[in-house]
């Protein structure tokens, strides 16, 4: 009875296409931003921010960037891992080069580096499509790896080969660095995942969003009513690159604070492939869901048996780790192969017309 839209009239076109044009979700939005930003930094401990908000946020706009791709504009990609790095690897650079530059300001326009090395990987999105594509970008996440580990300026040739996050402040509170405390790397994480998601979520539902759609839908269609295929699939690498690239940055300045190449491996883009796939496809919401569901069951699994004295060995606690996750996308896929977002828009539409049926 408390989701219905009964008396909520619309008088206009904006209110018709409002991103959430219920009252009810829009009061949900506004009650979970307020736990997020205020509940959260205020009662959740150490551990839980730092082990388990800050990578899922991480994945998750990682996971939007991807989608914005493959969901939206039908291009498959498997060097999602290596965009993230070329975004991280930027941002060190940039810290190294502008040392008074605002971090969040740096971590933003990394982006920018991955998006240009997007838009080049994306040119044989012009002639091949479907499993060649993903072949190529396969190339890109092999090629991009090597150039992490043979490039010494890229680490500025640090002996270990790995990046390391210096401190920064921001009005005199550090940000990054080992004296930024979990809270306010979590509060900075979490402000640059929200705007990133609403500015995707304009994105998507304006004209280049259904151009990408158009795209994914049938390319020779779209071309033939206008769409120029060559500039719409190189803007989905871009963007989609730009996302990866801020997450990258993110997971090494907020979450790791030192990097190697191995981080960024194929394992990695595997990992937000999944995430994606599982959460769902074409679908920002889906992406939150994809990530809450790969990342958080394994710190689960790890942390619960240790709270209550049961100890296991590290091996055996990520070998079930991988077993159950695994399972569990098996399942979700043969039951609703759509995916999460599915599932929550299925469940929204039965509370809708609850008592009657479907």
């Amino acid at each position: 009875m408390l989701y219905r839209e009964v008396g909520q009239y619309n008088t206009s076109y904006a209110q018709d296409m409002a991103v959430f044009p219920i009252r009810q979700d829009r009061v949900a939005i506004a009650l979970i931003l307020v736990i997020a930003f205020l509940v959260l930094p205020l009662t959740a401990s150490n551990f839980f921010l730092s082990s388990i908000m800050i990578p899922f946020l991480v994945f998750a706009l990682a996971t939007i960037g991807l989608n914005l791709l493959t969901g939206y504009a039908g291009q498959i990609s498997l060097g999602a891992g290596a965009f993230m790095g070329v975004g991280a690897y930027a941002c060190y650079k940039l810290t190294i080069l502008f040392p008074d530059v605002n971090i969040i300001l740096l971590v933003l326009v990394s982006g920018f580096f991955a998006a240009g090395i997007g838009l080049v990987f994306g040119i044989p999105s012009l002639r091949i499509k479907g499993f060649y594509l993903a072949v190529a970008t396969l190339a890109a996440q092999f090629f991009l790896e090597w150039c992490f580990i043979r490039i010494p300026w890229l680490y500025n040739y640090n002996i270990s080969g790995a990046i390391e996050v210096p401190t920064r402040t921001m009005f005199g509170v550090p940000v990054v660095g080992p004296a930024a405390t979990p809270t306010v790397r979590y509060l900075v994480v979490l402000a640059i995942v929200v705007l990133l998601t609403w500015i995707a979520s304009n994105l998507v539902r304006g004209r280049v969003g259904r151009s990408w759609m158009m795209v994914r839908d049938m390319d020779i269609a779209a071309e033939l009513m206008g769409i120029r295929l060559l500039r719409t699939k190189l803007v989905a690498f871009a963007v989609s690159s730009f996302y990866c690239g801020v997450a990258g940055a993110m997971m090494v300045f907020f979450w790791f604070g030192a990097a190697e190449a191995s981080a960024f491996s194929i394992r990695l883009s595997f990992t937000i492939l999944f995430m994606a796939i599982i959460g769902g496809l074409g679908s920002l919401v889906g992406s939150f869901f994809g990530a809450a569901f790969i990342w958080i069951p394994p710190v689960v699994l790890r942390s619960v048996p240790e709270a209550v004295g049961f100890r296991i060995a590290a091996e055996t606690v990520e070998h079930l780790s991988l077993m159950i996750v695994g399972s569990l996308i098996i399942v979700v896929l043969i039951l609703e192969p759509h995916g999460f977002a599915r599932l929550w828009q299925i469940a929204k539409q039965k509370l809708r017309v609850w008592p009657f049926p479907y």
